[in-house]
């Protein structure tokens, strides 16, 4: 365990002048691992499932060791000859999300899973590894890739047209942002478009990704579900959809989410992408977001603009959620384990977030003051409970939709993520 962990905080602090170069290791092409995410609360495995390899590769070329540090799981990519990590990504899943449920108590699940590198040129090793509920990396996954394995699929199950939302530059130099439809049938791809030119305005109308729209590119899929709508199961609606979206995810009526990821990668391998999110064609209020695995965000709610941007916190950076709410996620940040997250503390170890930005005068924890509203400080309340996780601002758009902006800590870090994805 303590090797494991050893491992991944080496691995994490590494600075651009040590990354991998890209064209010694890797093809611009994409090899997809899909695996099998199964287990409940107290246990989960991951199992093997196919290797496919896809045409595009639209992540950086130059910053291919993450050291961010965020999220659940990591992919770890070590090339085989000589040992050397030459990728590696941090990224959530809703199976995780599950586990947290009720429902995980009292059953098993499983359900699809995938992770994304580079196409090697050389034969590697393959790793995941899964936070523990004391924080720590624990392996559960590894396979070696024999490059010419002539298993690895070449076809191409959900081939569609594409269109360019917004077009900033070289995919390698920008932050790539796929969209996908569900719920839109055959007749109604125009006002799909029309949806995606709609997200791309309401991303953009808030600082900071409005002063950095120049590192962006937006691309949608053209892609038809056979009938319009999405599910609604606690209203008996049911729609024949691609990307099969629901409301209720984890019985939450306002949780618009899918588990065939497969599909999910499928009709985003149409375009380079980094980031994917779903345009779901209903005027109901919803949608969801996981860090590094996918967003979603209903059409045609009034709320939509705000729905998205939250929601895309969650997707771009694993931004947490800053409100207390009453519900089976309660305990699901350790009072005694500060949370990865970087908007979100339990004061283990708060100097590693945003302390430097705390006025010496303001008292820690920080009561709340109406007259101060901009004021940093140490907020209780957040990760969905009341006492003992704490947020950085009375306020921001991680914690409701009243206001228009991120408070500053979430600002610095979208801007630090920008500019990793596209250095």
């Amino acid at each position: 365990m303590k090797k494991i962990v050893l491992i991944i905080a080496c691995a994490i602090p590494g600075t651009v002048a040590g990354q991998p170069a890209f064209d010694e290791w890797f093809k611009h092409e994409t090899l997809r691992l899909d695996f099998i995410h199964a287990g409940d609360r107290e246990r989960e495995e991951l199992f093997f499932d196919e290797l496919t390899g896809e045409p595009h590769w639209g992540g950086s070329t130059v910053n291919l060791v993450d050291t961010t540090f965020l999220g659940n799981y990591y992919v770890n990519v070590t090339d085989l000859a000589t040992g050397t990590l030459v990728y590696s990504r941090g990224f959530c899943t809703l199976f995780r999300e599950w586990r947290d449920s009720d429902e995980a108590r009292r059953e098993n699940k499983a359900c699809t899973g995938t992770v994304v590198m580079p196409f090697p040129r050389k034969d590697a090793r393959v790793e995941i590894l899964a936070r523990n509920r004391r924080g720590m990396f624990e392996k559960k996954f590894e396979r070696v890739i024999r490059v010419e394995d002539c298993f690895i699929k070449r076809e191409r199950r959900q081939v569609y047209p594409t269109t360019e939302i917004l077009s900033s530059g070289d995919p390698a130099r920008c932050v790539d942002i796929v969209l996908l439809p569900d719920g839109y049938a055959a007749g109604e791809m125009e006002k799909f478009i029309e949806d995606c030119r709609a997200f791309t305005r309401s991303l953009f109308s808030f600082s900071p990704y409005r002063e950095h729209e120049h590192l962006f590119n937006v691309c949608a899929v053209l892609a038809p579900s056979t009938e319009s709508g999405v599910d609604i199961p606690r209203e008996g609606v049911w729609k024949n959809t691609l990307l099969d979206c629901s409301f209720y995810t984890l019985d939450s009526e306002r949780y618009l989410m899918t588990f065939d990821h497969k599909t999910l990668r499928d009709l985003a391998s149409n375009a380079p992408y980094d980031f994917i999110h779903v345009i779901v064609n209903t005027g109901k209020y919803g949608g969801g977001a996981i860090y590094n695995h996918y967003g979603t965000s209903a059409a045609g709610h009034g709320l939509s603009a705000k729905i998205l941007v939250h929601e895309f916190g969650h997707l771009f950076l694993g931004l947490g959620d800053e409100y207390a709410a009453e519900g089976e996620f309660d305990g699901m940040y350790p009072l005694d384990v500060e949370p990865w997250e970087v908007n979100l503390t339990t004061r283990v170890h708060f100097e590693r977030k945003w302390k430097d930005l705390v006025d010496e005068d303001t008292p820690v924890p920080t009561p709340l003051d109406p007259s101060r509203p901009a004021r940093i400080g140490l907020y209780e309340g957040a990760g969905y409970v009341a006492k003992g996780v704490y947020r950085p601002r009375q306020d921001c758009l991680m914690r409701t939709l009243q206001g228009d902006e991120f408070c500053p800590v979430c600002t610095r870090e979208i801007i630090k993520q920008i500019h990793f994805y596209a250095e």
